[in-house]
């Protein structure tokens, strides 16, 4: 079969070709989130892993495209893409929403005969652990509320109403789609989970994560880092270290 590639594709974004990687890293952001929040990521890992950052529509360089509000729509757009690139093995990170899209992407890769090198599901619980949420139902001023509890978002946002026009539909959206997925019980994934969580993670605990063992037949593990949902801006380097270690124990 020949695969081929495509530079100019919309839904990805690969910041720093690297054409002799042995692995690529397929990386999902979360609500409200985009490709460039891994461009750190793609930059620490590109000597030795080929980083693919996902752009979903509705913002930066395609916010005149119309948000996706369902997870499993984006994970079968996401995967239609993916296959072009599945020449070598692919290994999935999500955060957040993002962990759940990875989920989904895995389980659709698997259905065509496409295992991943490994799932990285960081600052989500497992998709068994259901909770009933509907922050995006709610006024601007609790979704607002609800983004400077996490501390996800840059504090300059905040006080720029126009900035806030634009970025608070997509926000909106994405936690739309977070919010009304519902896990479909299935097979377990054959790929290595590994989960990763703040421990002061308001929106997910240490169980919860834990819970991800359920939804793999292969190797499961966990990291726990001191901090909250977005653990990860802070501890950036341990998350490439584990991200890397566990790519050269998958991957071989």
């Amino acid at each position: 079969m020949t695969i081929t590639t495509r530079n100019d594709e919309p839904w990805l974004r690969r910041f720093h070709p690297a054409p002799e990687a042995k692995v690529r890293l397929v990386c999902l952001p979360h609500a409200g989130g985009s490709a460039s929040f891994y461009f750190p990521v793609s930059r620490a890992l590109s000597a030795s892993v080929e980083v693919l950052a996902a752009q979903y529509p509705g913002r930066q360089d395609r916010r005149s495209e119309k948000c996706v509000e369902d997870v499993a729509e984006l994970a079968d757009r996401l995967v239609e893409v993916l296959l072009g690139w599945a020449d070598r093995p692919l290994a999935l990170f999500g955060h957040s929403m993002g962990a759940t899209v990875a989920f989904e992407v895995a389980r659709r890769l698997e259905n065509t005969g496409v295992i991943a090198a490994g799932l990285f599901v960081s600052g989500r619980r497992a998709p068994s652990r259901q909770r009933v949420e509907n922050i995006h139902r709610s006024s601007d001023d609790l979704l607002l509320a609800e983004l400077k509890a996490l501390s996800g978002t840059e504090a300059q946002l905040f006080g720029d109403s126009e900035l806030l026009s634009i970025v608070l539909p997509v926000i909106r959206s994405d936690y739309k789609a977070a919010e009304t997925y519902r896990y479909q019980p299935g097979p377990r994934l054959n790929c290595p989970i590994f989960a990763l969580v703040g421990d002061s993670d308001p929106k997910v605990t240490v169980d919860d994560a834990r819970a991800w063992a359920e939804h793999t037949t292969a190797q499961f593990d966990m990291g726990v880092f001191s901090g909250g949902h977005f653990y990860l801006t802070e501890h950036r380097s341990a998350v490439i270290h584990t991200i890397l270690e566990h790519l050269a124990r998958f991957c071989g």
